[in-house]
């Protein structure tokens, strides 16, 4: 874990920059995991929720699911479910009892535990964008990814502090064959970083892959990882309403490993769901229910987040829309559904925009607060999404980390100690004099307020004397800076060979079969 330099926190403490900010180390907040010390939003009542559970079922009872993995048919008939080709038609009865099972708040383990976090509750942990094939910079422009942008994206996710996971392959590695690219992914991840790992599950060597090299690179042994979720894959449903065979083979082997599920129905309303927003909640609704009764009929008790990824499209073009004040209220919606039944929940930080601007900032903060207010337990993607997710972005994950960084000093307890009321620093003022030289000022200037990365607070000739920075030229400097600063956290050498002696053994058998 990188050390924060606490003379240089310190500068970065007073309003503005120092002329030598440059030659500083980034100013950010320890390693720490948020909680939301607020009442979490709600936009519909009770009545409303039981309505949205009741329309769910009804679903899945009447319409029912496409399911294209044998085996997931072969649990869900046992259960009782009608079966009629790959369309499951699954009782009320069968969810209800599921949902009885899945733990409501657990613990992830990291390779290095200082890098714990918990899933559930109050508690907040933030993952990286994941998933582009393509990747940008203001340097280079937009491009496809390779594997050292990739590795370059997870030097950013440990770097910083706000970030919990290693990410999922913030950008695809495109210039190493698809058979293979998951070991090199997964193999960057254990290196480079000691936080939360994620691991794919679009096939089953792929999924098996990763949960191996998660095992060895906490040292463990098969039974201990049985009981001690270190690794976590997003299965995504087909909306509407289908669960293809490898998502619903990784719902099966992730459950029975004891690993973590986050199921996420991507309901964009209008297009792969009702255009309604409450319609497309419905849809999103039963096809995480399904996920979930998969889930606990594979492993009753095996952890699970119930995922939510509903907005709307553009009707003018056809285009995904993010940062939407549907997507907010999407967000909070499926939050109120995910309390309902006491899981963890899963959102995400998106937005629309083709570059750095004005646009991707606003969307973002749209985005965040509804997944925030919505009691997001895992926020996906909350650095670095550009473009409706078809971009990693250097800068917009600079930008993206200070915005984090804001959002969790807010989430942080008020100081209501005598000292914070502070009475003694008014009798020392009294009446028309000014608290920049007082003794409880003095104290506490330091760290009084939040100091931000990209954010400038200089008045306009300081600014322009400057050059007149942007925040997106500061976003640049910021994430140079970063990879600059990266320390890799050690890895025991005895177990960086063995993961070595794995990914070459994977390579030589061919890893996951693509060239039929």
């Amino acid at each position: 874990m990188t050390l924060i330099d606490n003379e240089a926190r310190h500068h970065s403490r007073g309003r503005g920059r120092r002329p030598d900010a440059k030659n500083q180390k980034i100013g950010q907040l320890p390693f720490a995991q948020p909680q939301l010390t607020l009442e979490p939003s709600r936009i519909i009542s009770d009545d409303q929720i039981e309505t949205i559970h009741q329309r769910a079922l009804d679903v899945l009872e009447e319409i029912g699911m496409d399911v294209l993995n044998k085996e997931a048919i072969s649990l869900y008939a046992k259960a009782g479910a009608k079966v009629d080709g790959d369309r499951v038609r699954i009782g009320r009865d069968i969810v209800e009892e599921a949902l009885k099972t899945p733990p409501s708040e657990f613990t992830f383990h990291a390779r290095n535990p200082a890098h714990n976090i918990q899933i559930g509750g109050k508690w907040i942990a933030f993952a990286p964008v994941g998933g582009p094939p393509n990747c940008s910079d203001t340097d280079r422009g937009r491009r496809p990814g390779t594997l050292e942008d990739n590795a370059n994206f997870i030097r950013l996710s440990q770097f910083f502090n706000c970030i919990h996971t290693a990410g999922g392959g913030s950008v695809d590695a495109l210039d190493v064959h698809a058979s293979v690219r998951h070991l090199h992914i997964m193999r960057n991840k254990v290196r480079l970083s000691d936080k939360i790992l994620y691991t794919i599950s679009t096939g089953r060597a792929r999924l098996f892959d990763g949960m191996e090299i998660a095992r060895m690179a906490r040292g463990l042994t098969p039974e201990q990882f049985l009981k001690e979720p270190s690794c976590y894959t997003v299965i995504n449903t087909n909306s509407p309403l289908k669960l293809d065979d490898p998502m619903g083979m990784g719902i099966i082997e992730m459950a029975r490993h004891n690993q973590v599920v986050v199921c996420t129905p991507f309901t964009l309303a209008g297009a792969m769901a009702p255009v309604t927003i409450a319609g497309a909640i419905v849809e999103q609704n039963a096809e995480a229910l399904a996920g979930l009764t998969l889930s606990q009929l594979a492993n009753p008790g095996a952890p699970f987040v119930y995922g939510g990824f509903t907005s709307n499209v553009d009707m003018k073009s056809g285009a995904p829309a993010f940062g939407t004040p549907e997507y907010m209220k999407a967000c909070i919606m499926g939050g109120q559904m995910a309390r309902r039944y006491k899981l963890p929940y899963r959102t995400s930080n998106t937005n629309a925009a083709n570059m750095v601007d004005a646009q991707a900032a606003y969307e973002s903060v749209f985005s965040l607060w509804g997944a925030i207010m919505g009691g997001g337990n895992l926020i996906q993607h909350a650095a670095g999404w550009l473009e409706g997710g078809l971009v990693a972005s250097y800068e917009k994950f600079a930008l993206d980390a200070d915005l984090l960084q804001m959002v969790m000093e807010f989430l942080k307890p008020l100081d209501f100690s005598e000292d914070a009321l502070g009475l003694d620093a008014m009798r020392e003022v009294g009446p028309g004099g000014h608290f920049f030289g007082a003794e409880h000022t003095q104290r506490r200037y330091l760290s009084a307020f939040y100091a931000p990365i990209i954010s400038d607070w200089r008045n306009f000739a300081q600014w322009e004397a400057s050059g007149s920075p942007q925040a997106w030229q500061k976003a640049n400097e910021v994430w140079k800076r970063a990879l600059a600063e990266y320390q890799q956290p050690p890895l025991d050498p005895a177990i960086a060979e063995e993961i070595d002696l794995f990914v070459a053994r994977r390579e030589k058998e061919g890893g996951e079969k693509t060239d039929f």
